[in-house]
């Protein structure tokens, strides 16, 4: 029987309200064809005033009248929504549970056929700039359901599609990666003030160079090793400071980083 809504969400924090924005603003979707649904009122009434969306307080309304159910909850949640959807078994599920595995989320729900895709968002999502990795293999026989995922979170960003067991290092690279970045910048902001720039100086010229390179790095065919040299003179001002970064491990402080955050995936998945 065909649901009333193409897409139902459970959960409506800022990677769900950025989700949303992205799949009405960009004409991915009607508005009349969401639903979404969160304990706290005020929330989910200002996103649909916003957008014209169908809000609703009862997580099992939205999941019996979706074809597609997009949980957005925290995972220390998920149990007991959950259980509030025990009589009800919707088929085309996806996930941006941070370390729910796939298997996980179909034995909580219980006694039923469930396709589940897993997605790890990140926070430029809500700026359009985002980086998605989607797991997507439960629903490769059918092209239809692929491509409706796939271009959902294409409305926010880059999707990259890959599988599940490859998806806590995705949240130590992607995942978690905006806030490496953004304290990469305030360092360099600091050390802007420190030699004598303002604020507002040190902070434009850091957020520029970021955003600078990073095109560089898109647009350009040569390896970043490459890259880095190509602005490293011999006896000039670049090479010393790559000597500083390398004199104090850098990239194993980067790497080690990392491999913490993945870590700690790893354990919230368990």
């Amino acid at each position: 029987m065909k649901k009333e809504y193409k897409l139902g969400v459970i959960g409506c924090g800022f990677m769900a309200s950025a989700i949303l924005r992205g799949a009405v603003l960009s004409d991915f979707l009607k508005a009349k064809k969401i639903i979404v649904s969160d304990p706290d009122i005020s929330k989910i009434e200002k996103m649909g005033e916003e957008l014209g969306i169908t809000v609703s307080d009862s997580n099992k309304y939205v999941a019996e009248n979706c074809e597609y159910l997009l949980f957005a909850v925290k995972p220390q949640t998920f149990p007991v929504v959950a259980k509030e959807l025990e009589d009800c078994c919707p088929q085309k599920i996806i996930s941006i549970m941070a370390g729910v595995r796939r298997e996980k989320i179909k034995n909580m729900l219980g006694v039923g056929f469930h396709k589940v895709a897993r997605c790890m968002p990140n926070l430029p999502c809500s700026v359009g700039s985002g980086m998605m990795a989607v797991d997507m293999s439960d629903f490769n026989d059918d092209t239809a359901d692929t491509e409706f995922i796939y271009n959902l979170f294409n409305c926010m960003g880059q999707v990259l599609s890959t599988d599940e067991s490859k998806l806590d290092a995705v949240t130590g690279i992607s995942g978690s990666g905006p806030a490496y970045v953004f304290l990469f910048i305030d360092s360099l902001v600091d050390a802007g003030i420190k030699q004598g720039l303002t604020a507002d100086e040190a902070k434009l010229l850091a957020v520029q160079t970021v955003i600078g390179g990073a095109e560089m790095v898109v647009h350009s065919e040569k390896p970043l090793t490459e890259l880095i040299m190509n602005v490293c003179s011999k006896g000039g001002t670049t090479i010393e400071a790559i000597k500083v970064f390398e004199e104090n491990n850098f990239r194993g402080i980067v790497s080690d980083a990392v491999a913490a955050c993945v870590r700690r995936s790893e354990e919230l998945s368990e």
